[in-house]
């Protein structure tokens, strides 16, 4: 992650990753806000009861994926919660998405489906082993575990770039930042904070720090400015106070609030020009390979393979821009790339 993140810093002063982002057709990041906010519900809705979860989606051996039973407790209250947090956004109350966790975990408690915090504050334990981690782990390159480690490298960086991309291009389309030209304002500002992070985040012993889909949470309840993550990040700080409470609110708490943001996102797909096979086709597979593949990048890659070939395919080469088609021939490689190392 490390490398990987000072890879990130490296092609965002160079404007590399903000290009990326502008070589996305308008269809695909309309797609993509639509994709994301189907993987949030496909997200939210699932999870296994034992765990706290909604199921209502649950693993089946012979479809993949079903409708979970009602004779689980906890995919009861995630129905309750659903229709609480749809009546709260109904009535316009402010803050409807919070209020909605927070009531259906309070019911949750009460009913005993779910534990009730232990405790309000506990100071948390600093986990110092994390640190320097990354550092330690580079020391352990060889010329036996180079081509393993490369192999890694590669795989995080082109998920986590696409990933990136799809984030900011579906949220940045949610909240209205888009301009006519597809770009996104300060786009190198965000790309830069996010590679900071994930940089800083592997020296710490984190998981990668990244461009969270959820975001659009924040979007929904009108958090569109830098303002919202200054004030969002001091939140975090304090929650680490209240561990005991945070730990305690259950998945199918929250649930609803990602389903009903998922709806929100999904209304972009009117935009979609289905009347035109070119757009709507690389559109569909980014829609579908989102969730169903579990992948931003899954879908995203998907679509803009297919959104110059299909123009190709019409005699219409010339709408697709160089740097699209410099795109797809990147995913192209990625997915040779995953195809030849891991088969």
């Amino acid at each position: 992650m490390l490398v990987e993140g000072i890879i990130f810093i490296l092609l965002t002063v160079t404007d590399i990753r903000r290009h990326l982002i502008t070589a996305v057709p308008d269809a695909i990041k309309l797609a993509t806000t639509v994709g994301i906010g189907l993987f949030l519900a496909y997200i939210g809705l699932g999870g296994a009861t034992e765990t706290g979860g909604a199921g209502l989606v649950v693993a089946n051996e012979v479809t993949k994926t079903a409708f979970g039973s009602f004779r689980q407790p906890q995919t009861i209250m995630a129905t309750v919660g659903i229709f609480l947090t749809a009546f709260l956004m109904l009535r316009r109350v402010k803050g409807a998405l919070l209020w909605g966790i927070v009531g259906t975990a309070l019911l949750g408690w009460v009913l005993g489906i779910a534990k009730p915090p232990t405790g309000i504050v506990a100071i948390p334990n600093f986990p110092s082993h994390l640190f320097g981690q990354s550092i330690a782990g580079l020391a352990g390159i060889n010329g036996d575990t180079f081509w393993n480690f490369l192999a890694a490298m590669l795989v995080f960086l082109f998920v986590d770039i696409f990933d990136t991309i799809g984030t900011l291009s579906g949220v940045g389309k949610q909240a209205g930042y888009i301009d006519e030209n597809g770009e996104l304002p300060r786009a190198n500002d965000a790309l830069l904070a996010d590679a900071i992070g994930t940089t800083a985040g592997a020296v710490m012993g984190m998981s990668t720090v990244t461009t969270f889909v959820e975001s659009a949470a924040g979007i929904a309840e009108g958090g569109r400015t830098g303002f919202t993550a200054i004030v969002v990040s001091f939140l975090f700080l304090v929650s680490l106070l209240f561990g005991p409470i945070f730990e305690a609110i259950p998945a199918f708490a929250t649930a609803p609030a990602l389903m009903i943001v998922g709806v929100l996102m999904t209304m972009s797909v009117v935009y979609i020009k289905w009347d035109d096979l070119t757009e709507a086709i690389p559109a569909f597979l980014t829609i579908f390979f989102i969730p169903i593949g579990f992948s931003i990048a899954a879908g995203l890659s998907a679509g803009i393979v297919a959104y110059p070939i299909l123009k190709t395919f019409q005699g219409r080469q010339n709408e697709v821009p160089l740097v699209t088609w410099i795109l797809a021939a990147i995913f192209v490689a990625r997915f040779a790339f995953m195809t030849i190392r891991f088969g």
